[in-house]
């Protein structure tokens, strides 16, 4: 059986959760999360306490166990505590700003760099960092994903948007054999 999925999901204060015809509603105070459970997964709720099972052993059963356990996880996890991921901007003349909704970045192109912030995810900026919060761990992590497409870091002199704990591997030059 799924290590995963059979363990219980503690709901903690100021947190709602409600099972409704096939989909999972969590309300949190930083906001509103639903999900669409699939047919064959059950999601009980009781006591405090979350608890998905499976009808059978089948392959994709045991799949979707462990999946729906970690997804209802997080959507509890992200409407009480939230997510952020962190980004770090390096670079001669890269430069960040927040305009209103707008992240407005210098990356070295011959235009400025603009990315909107979506709903359910606020962007702010502290000097050459990029901060992403939101309660929908999915969204937040894509949207980080997004902004360092923009200009992935280079491995020669390590230029470019990357995560705060990312490690580039960095590569000599053509000078650096001899």
């Amino acid at each position: 059986m799924s290590r995963i999925g059979r363990k219980p999901i503690n709901i903690p204060t100021g947190v709602e959760v409600s099972v409704n015809s096939g989909v999972i509603t969590v309300k949190g105070s930083k906001g509103t999360l639903s999900y669409n459970i699939h047919p064959n997964m059950s999601v009980e709720v009781s006591e405090g306490v979350i608890t998905v099972t499976r009808p059978n052993d089948l392959k994709q059963n045991r799949a979707l166990h462990g999946l729906t356990r970690s997804i209802i996880n997080n959507m509890v996890e992200g409407v009480s505590v939230g997510f952020k991921k962190e980004l770090e901007v390096n670079g001669v003349g890269y430069r960040v700003q927040k305009q209103g909704s707008n992240l407005v970045m210098n990356l070295g192109y011959s235009h400025q760099v603009i990315v909107p912030e979506i709903d359910g995810i606020k962007v702010e900026t502290q000097g050459n960092k990029i901060t992403v919060l939101g309660c929908d761990k999915q969204k937040v992590g894509q949207f980080a994903a997004e902004i360092r497409e923009k200009r992935p870091p280079e491995p020669y002199k390590g230029k470019g948007i990357k995560y705060v704990d990312e490690v580039i591997r960095r590569k000599e030059g053509k000078t650096g054999k001899k």
